[in-house]
């Protein structure tokens, strides 16, 4: 099984990367830091060091990741920023162009890249947040970023047909992104993020590793019962 996946240097991300491993997959990888395991694993992992903010490098560092990939079983595509949970009119314009770039158009320059390189893909899944739709207060780029996601990923299943491509929301993860979100977020201000707190170290929050492999266990069953380019939130499976 080939696997393209960005953003696997933590979180959700390296929890997948750990995952398709015992699943003997080969795993090509692109994030930012660079992923902590290749070092362990050479022979399965490619990785790259890439700035997915960076546009302009992106199609180049696509090239020389994947010059010796003829086809991918499973495209991942997981890199994302939270941006700071504050109120829309003080969030900075410019934050919310970096968010965009790395939410949305980093995601639609690694599908063009596909299509015009002309390698076959199974199957996509963009990570995606149920923030998509509730739109709750306090959430605005992340928000509005994910939401653009949801219309992106519905937007290439009409262009990609031999593809299946999925907008997931996974539902809560424990990752960093919750050591700020519980840790500095006040919760009286933005109330949506209390539930967060009280999930935490419960079975209603998984690790990472534990969220990978519901995703992997669940690919199947998206492509057999979902339509292409649909947004699916795993807690209403």
């Amino acid at each position: 099984m080939n696997v393209f996946i960005t953003g696997n240097s933590s979180g959700l991300g390296l929890g997948l990367t750990e995952a398709l491993m015992e699943r003997e997959a080969i795993v090509w990888g692109m994030s930012r830091r660079g992923c902590s395991l290749k070092p362990r694993f050479d022979d399965v992992i490619r990785d790259r060091q890439q700035d997915l903010g960076q546009l302009s490098t992106l199609s180049e560092g696509l090239d020389r990741l994947l010059s010796d990939c003829l086809r991918l079983d499973l495209v991942i595509l997981n890199a994302g920023l939270l941006g700071r949970i504050q109120d829309i009119h003080m969030t900075d314009v410019h934050d919310l162009e970096h968010l965009m770039r790395v939410n949305v158009w980093a995601n639609k320059l690694i599908l063009d890249w596909l299509i015009e390189r002309q390698i076959p893909v199974d199957q996509v899944v963009a990570i995606s947040s149920g923030a998509a739709v509730n739109m709750n207060y306090g959430w605005g780029g992340y928000s509005l970023s994910k939401a653009a996601l949801n219309n992106l990923i519905q937007l290439y299943a009409h262009e990609m047909p031999d593809t299946h491509l999925t907008a997931l929301a996974p539902g809560l993860v424990d990752t960093a992104m919750q050591d700020y979100l519980c840790g500095e977020v006040d919760s009286e201000e933005f109330p949506s993020v209390q539930k967060l707190k009280d999930a935490r170290g419960t079975d209603h929050m998984p690790d990472a590793r534990q969220a990978a492999e519901t995703i992997l266990d669940l690919l199947g069953e998206l492509r057999e019962t979902r339509p292409s380019g649909a947004f699916v939130d795993i807690r209403k499976l």
